[in-house]
């Protein structure tokens, strides 16, 4: 199996040499064979994804999972949608960033480049697929997908698109390859190839995470987790806020951008629980609140301190009271994955301190947290949504897939 692997290495390595040198029409061209291909063979990709449903319920996966993994006309119009959108970008790639003259008549350039090889590694939601071939390409990268054996049928299915795709073009297959073996042995070999791998983006829950970067000697941009806070400060607007929280929670549970622990000013608590906690009971919500809050909430246990750092994923949600804005940016900053946290206020004040102390990719005023999204954000998907702060932070478009070096042109200059 190692050598499965390195063989794929191997040809992903070849391949980045003539995509990182090929013009930004061929590049372009790829991407609108792929809407073509995704165009013509949506029925076959929709029978293929109903075989990975089928398998997952039998499995027993959860209804948010299987929601994270469905497609269906819709999701494969918004891919098409993100597709387009990286089309109309301009080349992210030579690009002259700055120029300048050194006093001994050297010109130095400094000239965007791509990362060369990205190593992929998600799970569930076979539209990553899709995005990550649309901006991997664009951005004159090569990628190595590995995505989870849940959506194997289908990310075959999108991985055949895409790859005929770029045959049609006369570039070379191996820019885009689907790891399609489901052996979870193979991902020890993949995150230690150095010799062919720049970099990996592991894309999915805490454990996936860990396990990468603990196994990893390829350099990793970690992504995905989302621990999302929403608090409710004491001069929130009633009906705006419970607004907001249902929408963070409630309007799709297993994505990574739902909010997870709702935080309450305990002035606001006789004005926002007892109507939440009717919203929630009409959709079967469980709620985990802390001793102050768990008497507004009819049928709430009381959360643990284990609660405070989960990623429920689910229809979950833990509630627990703070007495100050300090309490809970002090919350958010011990308890928070660092991807997307929003306060609702309509103390100017407060709001513009909550956005400068709380340390995470996004902060928010009086919205959901739903909306970090590369395609929301404008950047026609992402590759994933970086919770760290080295080389990118936040949703990962086509400029975060791109480096740079120097470009130095001289006559003869020699250093004394």
């Amino acid at each position: 199996m190692k050598d499965y692997i390195l063989m794929i290495g191997k040809k992903a390595k070849t391949a980045s040499l003539g995509l990182a040198q090929s013009s930004v029409i061929t590049r372009n061209n790829m991407i609108k064979q792929i809407i073509k291909g995704l165009q013509s063979e949506k029925e076959t990709i929709i029978n293929e994804n109903k075989k990975d449903l089928e398998v997952g319920e039998s499995n027993g996966l959860s209804t948010a999972l299987l929601d994270r993994l469905e497609i269906n006309d819709k999701r494969l119009e918004g891919m098409i949608g993100g597709l387009n959108t990286i089309i109309n970008f301009e080349d992210p790639i030579h690009e002259s960033l700055k120029s300048w003259r050194h006093a001994n008549g050297m010109q130095i350039t400094q000239l965007s480049v791509p990362l060369g090889v990205i190593g992929m590694i998600y799970e569930s939601r076979p539209n990553v697929t899709v995005d990550v071939a649309g901006l991997s390409i664009k951005s004159g990268n090569c990628v190595i997908l590995r995505g989870g054996s849940e959506a194997i049928h289908t990310n075959k299915a999108l991985t055949q698109v895409i790859r005929q795709a770029i045959v049609s073009e006369g570039m070379n297959p191996d820019c885009v390859q689907l790891v399609e073996h489901t052996d979870r042995a193979l991902v020890k070999d993949l995150i230690t190839m150095n010799d062919y791998l720049d970099v990996l983006i592991p894309r999915g829950g805490r454990g996936l995470k860990k396990a990468i970067i603990a196994g990893a000697s390829v350099p990793v941009i970690e992504t995905g987790e989302g621990l999302c806070h929403t608090y409710i400060d004491e001069h929130a607007d009633t009906d705006k806020a419970l607004e907001i929280i249902m929408n963070a929670k409630t309007q799709r549970t297993g994505v990574c951008n739902a909010m997870e622990t709702l935080l309450v000013h305990n002035s606001m608590l006789k004005k926002i629980l007892p109507k939440l906690n009717e919203l929630l009971t009409e959709k079967s919500f469980e709620i985990r609140a802390c001793e102050v809050c768990l008497p507004f909430m009819s049928d709430g246990i009381l959360a643990v301190d284990e609660d405070w750092e989960t990623e429920y994923l689910s229809s979950i949600l833990s509630i627990k009271s703070v007495n100050s804005i300090e309490e809970a940016i002090s919350h958010i900053n011990t308890y928070g994955s660092g991807h997307s946290e929003a306060i609702v206020t309509e103390h100017y004040q407060l709001a513009e301190r909550f956005l400068n102390e709380v340390d995470a990719s996004a902060v928010y005023v009086n919205a959901s947290t739903r909306f970090t999204d590369g395609e929301v954000f404008g950047f026609g998907g992402e590759v994933g949504i970086s919770t760290q702060k080295l080389h990118a932070r936040g949703p990962m478009g086509i400029k975060a897939l791109t480096t740079h070096k120097y470009i130095v042109r001289g006559n003869g200059q020699i250093r004394s």
